[in-house]
């Protein structure tokens, strides 16, 4: 399989694991009427690397989302927090500093970021054994 091949392959199943993940979700959190009619709003913040697992970790992202208005709403695993917040809930952008976004939906590294890593690894992989071939079949 060619690299091209590989990544494409690994593009592709990075697509459907996220189609499998909003699925997911929806099933998962059913808002009921009273939830929206009491004007709140709800976002998911996801993690790529599991950092919802080290509970200072949580407890940080907890408290940085607080500045915004947010709060836990569940858990659904390492990677997936739901929060929620009164619609009416608006903090000056100004207030939050340090460029926090209330309205932020992924922490730690994103995705597009890993995937460039990868396929940078990958790519370095390959000219480095084509390079290794090169030299080999000189000698």
């Amino acid at each position: 399989m060619s690299i091209g091949a590989g990544t494409g392959a690994a593009a592709a199943a990075a697509a459907a694991a996220a189609e499998m993940q909003r699925r997911e979700e929806e099933e998962m959190t059913p808002y009921n009427t009273k939830d929206l009619d009491d004007g709140w709003e709800f976002k998911i913040v996801r993690s790529n690397f599991a950092v919802f697992r080290n509970p200072e970790k949580l407890r940080a992202i907890l408290e940085d989302e607080k500045r915004g208005g947010w709060t836990l709403v569940e858990k659904f695993d390492d990677q997936r927090i739901r929060l929620k917040r009164l619609a009416g809930c608006k903090v000056a952008q100004g207030d939050l500093g340090d460029g926090y976004d209330p309205y932020r939906t992924t922490v730690g590294m994103a995705q597009g970021a890993i995937v460039m890593t990868i396929v940078g690894i990958s790519l370095a992989f390959g000219l480095g054994v084509i390079l290794i071939a090169t030299l080999l079949v000189r000698n």
